[in-house]
């Protein structure tokens, strides 16, 4: 990814759009506007399709399917980071038309890559740099793959391509819910099981277990899958159900987006009334101090507690935002019971204060006001918890785990999971916290402020198979949460990400530094460092996704030699051609044999086995506009 181009999508991301004041002063008094901004962000986060001309459909993708509409589409990531103009979409009515579809990519050279609700950061799914007219096909999951029904009594049987609102939502009707699950709910259930997407949970102390429920990611509720996949006596790719307990579905359950899967059958449990209490009166010395040190209102204190925590530390200030929900069948006398998700109005939608600063922060470079738009942002989040009567939220467990709309700040965010003890979670926290004051403080101290957003940290548990209560299940090979064999101790994931405004300077050069000392410290002796695939991770000091010491080397060490081969064989195995690929994942897994996209030579299916006849990969970088 060059840098000069990168710099121009990401300050694209949040450049202000002058349409009027959201408080009715002159549209000229300023160059920037709240409302302005906030329209920018949305129009990143939804772009309508372009219906297709038929001629030029015909002549671009000849033979494809008939009853497959097809029109153009822009691709957009979460922030505005990847961005892709001008390339082919269609949305498959079913399961029977994904087959047809994939199966024509395969026949012509053409790649298929999966869209949900592109909320996501690394380039798993499209990578910068594509060209309008790739040979690169989105296949839109979210209009018809979106099925729901009970598959028993303690199962669900879903569409890949329904919302995290909408299957939490049916779970809710029934009775039915899940223990944690990220804070979105515009995510689509086959995005969040590509990531292996979680949310922040680990038993209280003295708390059980229920059954039907997991305190690590979503990928670890999976009894089934069906996915399009390649079949040898076929010769054509063909929908395969995977049962829990095979090993090419170990493979699947967390698979990147090396796969299409259409519909997923989840084991779930009894809903519960959860009680959220958010604070922002302790200092971050107290939340986050070393073990030992004395201090009582401890991030671990709080872990032992309720179980569930979570911690937001804007930039530059000293009082985190802590959110700690507790299961609570009854509603606490001080608690205002929740009806609905997002109670966090002020978060969800940017407070003047924060969008003017940022306005000018992106607008007149002036990054120097970091520490002001820190102290912004707390005072938003301190105020409206009183404000808006959301410092203690009760109710059913959808309305209180679902907290961020689109409309929130869009920003740059990292990602690492940090595997350890339960018992040493306050360390981790504690030498992660100080290591980020420290290099904060020297950045600042020579007038850099890389930083803008703030850092969030969460806590998980692991993916026990144990949990779906299937004979024989294995765990996610390529989740973060996979419990690594030879440290059966650890039993616990602390979650680290820095958020930033994407285009900041020195943002790169200072996650780098992030990076590298998580993996340092974090090595696989007391704890081990895995990267949080859906973020930013592998940075070199101008980029993310680009540092080859850590692509080849630390990600696959992390997830262990062994898984990282067994996944990477299986993901090869059910899709030889990868179809379900781009640039990126090609560099992260390796080369291997196809016909290069750049191409203007079709693949052809060989007469037998109906293979494409391969050739050897050639090198290519993450960002190569060659091919997706």
């Amino acid at each position: 990814m060059r840098q000069e181009h990168v710099t121009c999508k990401r300050a694209s991301s949040v450049t202000p759009v002058t349409t009027g004041s959201a408080n009715n002063h002159p549209s000229d008094a300023s160059p920037w506007t709240r409302r302005g901004f906030l329209l920018g962000a949305a129009a990143l986060a939804a772009l309508p399709g372009l219906p297709a001309d038929p001629a030029a459909a015909a002549a671009e993708l000849p033979d494809f399917p008939a009853d497959v509409a097809l029109y153009r589409s822009a691709y957009r990531n979460w922030v505005g980071e990847i961005t892709a103009d001008g390339l082919w979409a269609c949305a498959p009515d079913g399961p029977g038309q994904v087959v047809a579809v994939v199966n024509w990519a395969w026949r012509h050279g053409w790649r298929v890559r999966a869209r949900g609700a592109a909320h996501g950061w690394s380039p798993l799914t499209v990578t910068e740099g594509t060209p309008p007219g790739a040979p690169v096909l989105l296949v839109d999951t979210t209009v018809h793959l979106t099925n729901l029904a009970l598959d028993s009594p303690t199962a669900v049987r879903a569409g890949t391509g329904v919302t995290m609102e909408d299957l939490l939502a049916f779970l809710e009707e029934h009775g039915l819910g899940v223990t944690a699950a990220p804070a979105p709910g515009v995510l689509t259930l086959g995005g969040v099981l590509a990531v292996d997407g979680h949310g922040t949970a680990v038993p209280a102390r003295g708390e059980q277990r229920q059954p039907g429920h997991t305190y690590g990611s979503l990928s670890n509720l999976i009894l089934s899958l069906t996915a399009v996949v390649w079949d040898d006596g076929a010769g054509a790719y063909v929908l395969r159900t995977f049962r829990r307990g095979g090993a090419d579905g170990a493979a699947l359950l967390t698979h990147l987006g090396r796969s299409l899967v259409t519909e997923v059958v989840l084991r779930v449990g009894a809903n519960t009334n959860l009680r959220c209490v958010s604070r922002t009166d302790i200092p971050a010395g107290e939340l986050f101090a070393a073990p030992g040190s004395g201090g009582g209102r401890t991030f671990a204190s709080f872990l032992d507690e309720a179980g569930r925590v979570e911690a937001i530390w804007f930039a530059f200030t000293e009082h985190p935002w802590l959110k700690v929900w507790s299961v609570s069948p009854t509603r606490p006398l001080t608690s205002r019971k929740v009806t609905r998700p997002y109670n966090y109005p002020f978060s969800d939608n940017v407070p003047t204060p924060v969008a003017e600063l940022v306005g000018r922060m992106t607008s007149e470079a002036a990054w120097y006001l970091a520490p002001v738009l820190g102290t912004a942002q707390y005072e938003a989040a301190a105020l409206g918890l009183v404000t808006t009567l959301s410092a203690d939220l009760w109710g059913p467990s959808k309305n209180t785990l679902l907290y961020l709309k689109p409309t929130t700040l869009q920003v740059h965010a990292n990602g690492y999971a940090v595997l350890t003890a339960r018992d040493r979670v306050q360390r981790v926290v504690s030498e992660f916290a100080a290591f980020y004051r420290e290099r904060l403080t020297a950045y600042a101290a020579r007038g850099s402020f890389p930083v803008n957003g703030s850092v969030e940290i969460r806590v998980t548990g692991l993916d026990d198979p144990a949990d779906t209560g299937v004979a024989g299940a294995r765990p996610p090979l390529l989740s973060a949460l996979r419990p690594p064999e030879d440290h059966p101790e650890w039993d616990t994931a602390v979650w680290l990400d820095v958020l930033t405004l994407p285009g900041t300077p020195d943002a790169e050069a200072f996650l780098r530094e992030i990076e590298r000392f998580l993996l340092r410290n974090f090595d696989g002796g007391s704890a081990l460092t895995r990267v949080e695939w859906s973020k930013g991770w592998a940075y070199t000091d101008d980029d993310a996704w680009s540092d080859q010491e850590v692509l080849g080397g630390a990600v696959p060490a992390a997830v262990g030699p062994a898984a990282w081969a067994d996944a990477n064989a299986a993901l090869d195995r059910l899709d030889p051609h990868r179809v379900y690929g781009n640039a990126f994942l090609d560099r992260l897994f390796g080369p291997w044999s196809y016909r290069s996209r750049a191409s203007t030579t079709p693949m052809v299916p060989a007469a037998s086995p109906g293979r494409p006849t391969p050739v050897r990969a050639r090198s290519v970088r993450p960002s190569a506009p060659a091919s997706a």
